[in-house]
């Protein structure tokens, strides 16, 4: 790679490989919750089991989300995406044979790797794009979250027409298919500083922005994982919906918390990433509380209008890293997102514990509302730098 002290304009191309990688990376993970419905009945699963087995993969894919991160700034996304893709289509495959408990969580722990992909694709994606464009570039980007939403839909459909294993087994092809593509075109954006030591990554990590940020996420990316994946549960066990019809509803929300996720790196752009979280965190308080009502009209507009809510804020929360920390980007990157994959594993065992203790998840939905109003006491609280910051070389 050659050095140069011009920080790159744009590349679409480069964007959209990354995009698609994301996306279906995502698919491959979103088939795990997607499916679930399905795998619990065929493995006779109590509510427990069913949460603890959705919460697995995304244990891996919070914890590494850091290394990966580092990866990438050290190495460059091309090599670390293929490395993950080739990673994720394994245990995508190997889902199509799982017949016991353990197989399940085996298995569901090792594709959680396809939700670590994020934070490679950001440390790609941002190289190509100056600041001022970062926040719409990460969230088109970002807006690869449509793989879930994929998932949740076709899945499903997938495996009734064709057989249990197609749920699974097509988005690892698709997925084989887009690795090859990625491999062939993709490319790494210019260096504009040497390769950093360990330590040197670690830096920013020390850094209590990185922390601040990583609490926003942790909220935002955090219950659109849990909520995404938990979902076709709550609809099927809840309101009693066949898994078709609780994958479509769960797709409409997917779909509407990636469409506003570039929404939110356009205007974060424009009026500043904090401007829009002080907004973000009181409404979803409010839709929480909406989807504490058990009844499917409040379900309804609680889920759409947090999907809304979420997405915005999760375009807002990664226009500030690159902005904060332009020299470490898939470092902190792997930081904020392992915080937001965590946001999306503790949710559904929180949920499991309180449905099996209470029969009903309504304390859920009231603790997500508590937490979402300490986020934005916190975003009051913090004084945020005006001016990006360098992390030390």
């Amino acid at each position: 790679m050659d050095s140069n002290n011009t920080q790159p304009s744009g590349n679409r191309l480069q964007l959209a490989l990354g995009t698609g990688a994301f996306a279906f990376c995502f698919a491959v993970f979103g088939s795990v919750s997607a499916m679930m419905p399905i795998l619990k009945k065929n493995l006779n699963l109590d509510p427990l089991q069913v949460s603890i087995a959705i919460a697995i993969p995304v244990l891996l894919g919070s914890l590494g989300r850091i290394p990966l991160g580092m990866l990438t700034d050290r190495y460059g996304g091309r090599i670390i995406f293929s490395i993950v893709m080739a990673c994720s289509i394994v245990p995508s495959i190997l889902m199509g044979w799982v017949s016991e408990y353990w197989q399940l969580l085996a298995c569901g722990f090792f594709i959680g790797i396809a939700l670590a992909s994020f934070s490679v694709g950001v440390g790609f994606v941002s190289g190509w794009y100056e600041a001022r464009r970062q926040g719409t570039a990460l969230g088109i980007y970002g807006a690869g979250n449509i793989g879930q939403s994929l998932a949740a839909f076709g899945s499903p459909l997938l495996a009734g027409a064709l057989g249990f294993r197609w749920g699974f087994w097509t988005f690892g092809l698709i997925l084989s298919v887009w690795l090859v593509v990625f491999v062939m075109k993709a490319e790494n954006a210019p260096r504009r500083a040497p390769a950093k030591t360990v330590k040197e990554m670690l830096r920013p990590l020390s850094d209590k922005m990185s922390w601040v940020l990583s609490l926003y996420y942790f909220l935002t990316f955090g219950g659109f994982v849990a909520m995404s994946i938990y979902l076709p549960t709550f609809l099927t066990d809840m309101f009693k919906l066949t898994p078709q019809d609780a994958g479509m509803r769960t797709a409409g929300f997917v779909v509407l918390a990636t469409l506003m996720r570039p929404v939110g790196g356009m205007l974060a752009d424009r009026i500043g990433g904090k401007k829009i979280l002080v907004w973000v965190f009181p409404i979803t308080a409010a839709m929480a509380i909406f989807m504490a009502c058990p009844l499917m009209s409040t379900f309804t507009i609680g889920a759409l209008g947090m999907a809304a809510a979420i997405g915005l804020g999760n375009g807002a929360v990664f226009k500030l890293v690159p902005e904060y920390f332009p020299q470490s980007v898939g470092s902190v990157t792997g930081l904020v997102g392992a915080a937001g994959g965590l946001g999306g594993f503790f949710p559904p065992l929180v949920l499991g514990a309180i449905r099996q203790a209470t029969g009903g998840f309504t304390w859920g939905f009231i603790f997500l509302a508590v937490f979402a109003l300490s986020c934005l006491i916190v975003s009051r609280a913090v004084k945020i730098r005006t001016m990006p910051r360098l992390a030390p070389a």
